[in-house]
């Protein structure tokens, strides 16, 4: 290591050190010839991973821009932030054990809907139709259908409360009766107004 003051290249390390999460090293190094001491940190070098999206464009991946697309789809669903993330660096690791240097974006996505299928059908289904850019009905029925099978007659999910169902079992509340000390609305007296 060339050293900041002389420009030789000839030092020694007196002292290594690890960063918290051990990603990078810190190193206070001696000029031998001389004697400053500087600081220089060792990390592993790292290809960023880019994205080739459907048109053939490539961007680099960005961890905060798959989140936000499932913080999207879960809006307004009982998921914390936490899960997410957690989701979200699961997906990042296992993009970077299985690909070197360019991913396409249909397998993130696949991932992703991977992930919210087990976590939330309906953020399932809300990123499905936006990812996978539904033409017409028929294809979002399509991707629905296996859902509503595997949840079938005595599945866990409950169906879906109508307004109908809900005006049709509650009945009409029946008036209270009058207390004995009640006065009729409307007479300051207690007299029916004529």
């Amino acid at each position: 290591m060339r050293c900041p003051y002389c420009k030789a290249n000839n030092d020694r390390v007196i002292d290594s050190r690890t960063s918290g999460e051990a990603d990078v090293i810190r190193r206070r190094r001696e000029c031998l010839e001389c004697k400053g001491r500087f600081t220089t940190y060792e990390k592993v070098g790292e290809t960023p991973l880019r994205v080739v999206k459907k048109d053939g464009a490539r961007e680099p991946f960005e961890r905060d821009k798959l989140l936000r697309s499932m913080e999207l789809a879960c809006q307004k669903r009982p998921i914390s932030t936490d899960v997410l993330e957690n989701i979200a660096t699961d997906i990042e690791a296992r993009l970077h054990e299985m690909f070197e240097k360019e991913v396409a974006s249909k397998y993130v996505g696949h991932l992703v809907m991977e992930a919210l299928r087990e976590l939330d059908q309906v953020a399932y289904v809300r990123f499905a139709s936006v990812y996978r850019e539904f033409k017409d009905v028929n294809q979002f029925l399509d991707e629905l259908k296996p859902l509503l099978d595997r949840a079938g007659p005595g599945g866990k999910e409950a169906p879906p409360v109508r307004a109908k169902d809900v005006k049709d079992a509650a009945p009409p509340a029946a008036p209270t009766p009058p207390r004995p000390n009640d006065k009729p609305a409307g007479s300051p007296h207690g007299a029916a107004q004529p």
